[in-house]
């Protein structure tokens, strides 16, 4: 749209554009669709389940999904599978609830009052919703009775061929009867029930299509040839844009395809996100418009004859379901599960940096409530409970007392366990993404957070390259090539470490490629996605021998973007559970102007004392003196500071956002504020090697 729209603009009529999906007909011409798409947003209530879940007129989600297929009712369903989430479970009391006052559940609702025997005209009078999307919603519960009522000794093809046309998955169907997956895959290739694949061709097949973006589905015959012979990847994407796993992972995979073509590889991508480039059917060479799950993964592999998956760049969710695509026999990019298990089961993790003699937090893992309970009597609070397998923090809280542990424990999805409870220990946080051949680890510098220890990475403004002696940075170094080493790890890796006063402690490792990755490779002038990328090819001299150690001639500062305006009645007291839902980045030739550039937007404290209002502690810093209430409706009201953990200090901070002022809840990042104060002024600068880019006088 945006391409045709800028031709638009030049003075091109539409019968002159060429459609680019098929090659030979022209913008002029009428769209004609064979399938039809669900958008579902993506609600982040799994990291916030007290925040307000009623719609309105104020968007609140933080991405979206798309699926594709020849029925309403499968369109419906891939994009529930595409969610990427557990849907909690409803009271049969709250059901209407959910529809007379809109909520995130709303469709989750309306099934299961359908399943208890509601008719879709009731519905139709509570929800205005139009019947036929009811009755379509109907068609899937009833498809669910009929699967439910029989065994899988008798279970009917025809029956199984119309639950596939729905887009039920094998576990779904495996649910419903209360067997394994395994076992309705089994008998679904048995019965040769097998997807199909069918170009998006805006034509409906009238025209002979030049696109290679794909779709899958169980109606009709197959479209689409394997793509020609030769070496294929395949890239396994994130899924929609959550709290934790954004933009950053689209460009890991955009430049994973661009490295994997430079190689002469054929490269193939699966993904549901509509809001990202991976998503575009130009960049790689096929694109897959579909759920990010195990059992479309391995049918997408056997059709196209797939060399190798990458699993590294598509965030925690592709992490989540490598050891499903392993047991399927997938040939899996770089480390295997085995390893991935050692880095995320922190009792194997513990065992290894013990061998390695590095530092860690003390803690425990526990795999039950009471184990926890029992565990958390062996420490001193405050604590840091940790979910596993989770991504920004999802879960995870600094417990005070034995009472908020067990609260905790009550709300974590058994999915989650084991629990990781550590001892909380004050300090500053440093990460880096580094490259690794196996032995060799190439790592570009420091990332140095802001905020203390306890507030999420996500959440930390951090600068790079670091400021920290250089005997701190050659011991941080040396532990990651430790770690690299011992598991013989290939591709691209995160390391998270915590520095006290006297030591290094290592905090966790994450075996893909990470929310900075972005920064650290545009900042260093660098592609870490390039150089892994080689190295999970078997690239070979490997690209780490002779690399050249980066220049800095500047310094970036990563600073979060948080979406108060769309739930103002949270909290945003900074801690352990991520919250923002974007980030930014300046660029200076000091620490201070870089700061200045982030805080661009607010006024200087300094110039007049009534913009700021500051609570808890004593600076040396000009302040109104009216009280809080009236400090508010003032206009020159800008900046307050709140750090308490207190119930008053929680309602302050909510009131202030409400008025649209800006919260600092951490010292820190209110004295990195008054640090971009005291810049000689700011100038405009150019990432690394970006001056031969631009217009050019000729």
């Amino acid at each position: 749209m945006a391409k045709m729209a800028t031709k638009i603009a030049l003075g091109y009529p539409l019968d002159e554009l060429q459609n680019p999906l098929t090659g030979n007909t022209y913008a002029s011409f009428e769209p004609a669709l064979d399938y039809v798409v669900v958008k579902f947003p993506r609600w982040p209530f799994d990291k916030f389940p007290d925040a307000e879940r009623k719609l309105g007129t104020k968007m609140k989600a933080t991405g979206e999904v798309m699926a594709i297929d020849r029925s309403l009712e499968g369109a419906f369903q891939k994009a529930v599978a595409s969610l990427d989430q557990t849907i909690p479970k409803l009271k049969a009391d709250e059901l209407m609830g959910h529809l007379q006052q809109p909520t995130d559940l709303r469709y989750f609702a309306l099934l299961e009052l359908l399943r208890m025997g509601e008719t879709v005209e009731n519905l139709q009078t509570a929800t205005g919703i139009d019947l036929f999307y009811l009755h379509t919603l109907k068609n899937l519960t009833d498809m669910e009775q009929q699967i439910q009522s029989y065994s899988i000794d008798q279970l009917p093809q025809s029956l199984l061929k119309q639950a596939k046309l729905f887009s039920f998955t094998d576990a779904a169907i495996a649910q419903l009867m209360n067997v394994s997956e395994e076992e309705i895959t089994q008998l679904r290739k048995e019965y040769k029930i097998t997807p199909s694949y069918k170009m998006v061709d805006t034509c409906a097949a009238e025209f002979e299509a030049a696109t290679n973006y794909v779709y899958a589905t169980y109606a009709g015959v197959n479209e689409i040839t394997p793509l020609p012979q030769g070496k294929k990847a395949l890239i396994v994407g994130s899924g929609p844009i959550r709290i934790g796993q954004g933009v950053e992972f689209d460009y890991s995979a955009v430049k994973a395809i661009e490295s994997l073509k430079k190689l002469g590889w054929t490269t193939v991508m699966i993904n549901n996100n509509p809001e990202t480039v991976s998503t575009d059917y130009e960049t790689a060479d096929r694109l897959y418009f579909e759920p990010v799950t195990a059992e479309v993964i391995a049918s997408i592999v056997e059709h196209e004859q797939i060399d190798l998956v990458f699993t590294q760049y598509g965030g925690q969710t592709a992490i989540n379901i490598a050891e499903e695509l392993e047991k399927l026999d997938l040939p899996l990019a770089g480390v295997k599960v085995d390893v991935l298990e050692a880095l995320e089961d922190r009792e194997r993790f513990y065992a290894a940096l013990k061998e390695l003699d590095i530092p860690h937090i003390p803690g425990s893992v526990c795999h039950t409530f009471d184990e926890a309970v029992s565990a958390a009597s062996q420490y001193t609070y405050p604590l840091l409970c940790r979910p596993s397998y989770v991504i920004g923090g999802q879960g995870m809280m600094t417990v005070n007392k034995e009472q908020e542990l067990k609260q905790a424990l009550i709300q974590t999805d058994e999915r989650h366990y084991p629990i990781v409870l550590d001892q909380f220990m004050t300090g500053k946080e440093v990460e880096v993404d580094l490259a690794a051949d196996g032995k060799q680890v190439f790592i570009p510098e420091i990332i140095e957070h802001i905020e203390p220890a306890g507030v999420h990475s996500g959440d930390s403004m951090a600068v790079f390259p670091s400021q920290l002696p250089d005997k701190v940075k050659e011991k941080i170094y040396s532990f990651a090539e430790k770690i690299v080493n011992y598991f013989n790890y290939k591709g691209i890796m995160n390391i998270q470490f915590l520095l006290t006063d006297d030591a290094v402690y290592v905090l966790e490792v994450n075996p893909r490629a990470s929310r900075t990755v972005p920064i650290v490779s545009k900042v260093s002038g660098t592609s870490l996605i390039d150089l892994a990328t080689k190295i999970l090819v078997n690239e070979l001299p490997s690209p780490l021998g002779d690399l050249p150690e980066p220049v800095f001639e500047h310094i970036a500062v990563k600073y979060p973007l948080f979406s108060f305006h769309a739930m103002p009645e949270l909290d945003h007291k900074l801690g352990p559970n991520m919250k923002s839902t974007g980030e930014g980045m300046c660029i200076g030739s000091s620490v201070e102007e870089a700061m200045s550039k982030v805080f661009a937007a607010l006024p200087n404290v300094y110039l007049d004392k009534d913009v700021c209002f500051i609570e808890d502690y004593e600076l040396d810093v000009p302040m109104t003196t009216l009280g809080f209430k009236d400090w508010l409706e003032t206009k020159e009201a800008s900046i307050y500071v709140n750090t308490a953990h207190t119930e008053e200090a929680k309602q302050k901070r909510v009131q202030a956002l409400k008025y649209g002022i800006e919260v600092f809840s951490e010292k820190d990042t209110f004295k990195a504020y008054l640090d971009g104060l005291n810049a000689k002024g700011t100038m405009p600068v150019s990432l690394p090697g970006s001056q031969k880019e631009g217009v050019h006088a000729g």
